[in-house]
């Protein structure tokens, strides 16, 4: 994929480490030539993301809470001062209260229902308002990340399946507003993956080894995989691919049962 993507720029949000799905998305749009800028929350992130980032040859990072407008808006707008124009953003941000990442859906607080949903899903809308006037010359790819616990029954995945399910239709209803603008909006959903953030949904092990020896492909998702997949997108291969749900998680979701010799 080298060069598909030369001469394209954007930003990427959410890496929490070299294992961070968006690292992975990060690393493989760098080798595909495009320069990046990265977002983190907080110091501890930050010291963490800077060499990562300096590995790719970016020097653009910007502290930002996607739940606070005002932080979002000083983000964008020294994006925007860096790069009058860009071509992607890479959203991927999700939160949920650990504790309720167990047991039963139905014990989900108020609290947390709304605090999810607002870091999970709302957060991408919010960021689709104030990333399209930097791509409304040019068009350009928005893109986020999803599970298939929004359509299917994950066991402790809980709230996290209902934010990833408003998501994937917050995703569809961006790409029918933006598509006059030449705007694509895509979500990306792999299987489960050894993450920081997967490593917090109970059961993740299991669930991980379940995948790995059921999905047709007889194998989780790969880093290289997902990367791959978002440089297709953003590309101008993917120009006319949008509102759609890309799925990387080795054919596991076509199933309706376990293989035969693991019934």
């Amino acid at each position: 994929m080298s060069g598909m993507l030369k001469g394209k720029r954007g930003l990427i949000m959410g890496v929490a480490n070299e294992r961070s799905i968006a690292w992975g998305i990060a690393r493989a749009m760098a080798e595909a030539g495009a320069e990046v800028a990265f977002t983190y929350q907080g110091d501890a992130f930050g010291t963490r993301l800077k060499p990562l980032a300096q590995s790719v040859g970016s020097d653009f990072m910007v502290d930002v809470d996607v739940t606070d407008d005002a932080s979002l808006d000083r983000a964008f707008d020294q994006l925007g001062a860096r790069w009058p124009t860009i071509d992607f953003v890479v959203h991927a941000i999700a939160f949920s209260d650990k504790s309720e990442l167990t047991g039963r859906f139905m014990d989900t607080s108020r609290e947390n229902f709304k605090h999810s949903l607002d870091i999970s899903a709302y957060s991408f809308i919010e960021i689709a308002r104030r990333a399209h006037p930097l791509m409304k010359e040019n068009g350009g790819t928005l893109l986020t990340l999803t599970y298939q616990g929004s359509n299917r029954v994950v066991p402790n995945y809980n709230v996290m399946g209902v934010a990833k399910a408003a998501l994937e239709s917050a995703t569809r209803y961006l790409a029918n507003d933006l598509g006059p603008e030449g705007i694509r909006v895509n979500a990306i959903s792999p299987g489960p993956m050894k993450t920081l953030a997967g490593a917090a949904i109970g059961g993740a092990r299991k669930t991980y080894k379940h995948t790995d020896q059921n999905a047709p492909l007889r194998a989780n998702a790969t880093l290289e995989a997902v990367g791959g997949t978002a440089v297709y997108l953003v590309s101008d291969a993917g120009a006319c691919t949008t509102g759609e749900t890309i799925r990387v998680d080795g054919g596991f979701h076509i199933l309706g049962m376990p293989q035969a010799e693991n019934l």
